[in-house]
């Protein structure tokens, strides 16, 4: 009788341990079988090499473009027009950055650009939160089903058919400024973010609703202090893609804000399309001055992104 045989039927002498025999050791015993091959590469830790060729493309076509901001912006006038974009800076010159922040009048931009993803990340999580609890606690009125659907449709509706009504709009009406497109902003945002918002909520046991009932708490007791805190990791995921999606916008804001000193910044940065097309590395020197923000905001809060999504794809 084998030893698997005789631990598994209790009446000889206890088997080792299988995690703790090393493989092919005369005392120890390895699993057979089809399921074998997995588990040796599991332990042994063998690469997945397409998979890992293919991760390593992916990781050039953001690397890449990466350098070559970083390099054109250290370069100077001459260097950055030679049409050789892969090349180290030499000498290095970090005076494009101090012009950059001139022409742009980077401080004011910069300023706008924040005020409005604030307002667009603030407005996107309040909305969207209060909209997605509404509609799936009263998923059996047809009222809020048609509200789901009517939301996902207006995901499929380009920002261009509706461009020349919401300019007019917001004129109308005194919001033809960074209030007004950080509006704009989550009204565009709702659809996608009630969207990842009513998958995590599914997930939720309504049970924790049903006790806080039964101790006498009304409906906004319950979405303010239990539901909201549980909704943490998908706050973070739909944050993260408001700050994003309002941060790089260029053409809501360009069509929207009349008052040219109160731009953001990639509307700002259109000036090196134009009167400073030549200069490539202040252009560049800006690109990476405002890309910057967006790098670490999505480095910090990217295990909450990722995790916040697959949180709201599996239902327990």
């Amino acid at each position: 009788m084998s030893t698997l045989d005789t631990a598994s039927t209790g009446t000889g002498p206890a088997a080792p341990s299988l995690a703790g025999a090393p493989a092919g050791a005369p005392g120890g015993s390895t699993p057979s079988g089809p399921g074998r091959t997995g588990l040796l590469r599991h332990q042994g830790g063998r690469a997945n090499w397409p998979l890992t060729i293919l991760l390593a493309l992916a990781a050039l076509t953001v690397i890449i473009p990466l350098y070559v901001t970083v390099a054109m912006a250290f370069k100077t006038s001459p260097q950055s027009a030679d049409g050789n974009a892969l090349s180290l800076p030499s000498p290095v010159n970090p005076g494009s950055f101090a012009e950059a922040w001139k022409l742009t009048h980077f401080p004011v931009a910069f300023g706008v650009s924040v005020l409005v993803c604030v307002l667009t990340v603030a407005l996107t999580l309040l909305l969207s939160s209060l909209a997605s609890y509404s509609i799936v606690r009263n998923w059996h009125r047809r009222f809020f089903r048609w509200s789901f659907i009517y939301l996902l449709a207006a995901m499929f509706l380009p920002f261009p058919v509706v461009a020349l009504p919401q300019i007019k709009l917001t004129a109308q009406l005194g919001l033809d400024n960074p209030v007004g497109v950080a509006i704009l902003h989550a009204m565009f945002q709702l659809s996608f973010s009630v969207l990842l918002y009513s998958a995590y909520l599914r997930s939720i046991p309504g049970e924790l609703e049903e006790s806080a009932r039964i101790d006498g708490a009304s409906t906004w007791q319950i979405f303010w202090r239990i539901i909201l805190p549980l909704l943490g990791p998908m706050n973070a995921t739909v944050g993260i893609f408001a700050f994003l999606a309002s941060w790089n916008d260029f053409m809501l804001a360009s069509l929207i804000t009349s008052n040219p000193r109160l731009q953001t910044l990639p509307v700002v940065q259109n000036i090196f399309q134009s009167d400073f097309g030549t200069n490539y590395n202040v252009a560049f020197a800006s690109y990476l001055m405002a890309m910057a923000p967006t790098v670490i905001v999505y480095l910090i809060a990217q295990r909450w992104v990722i995790s916040g999504i697959t949180q709201g794809a599996v239902k327990s």
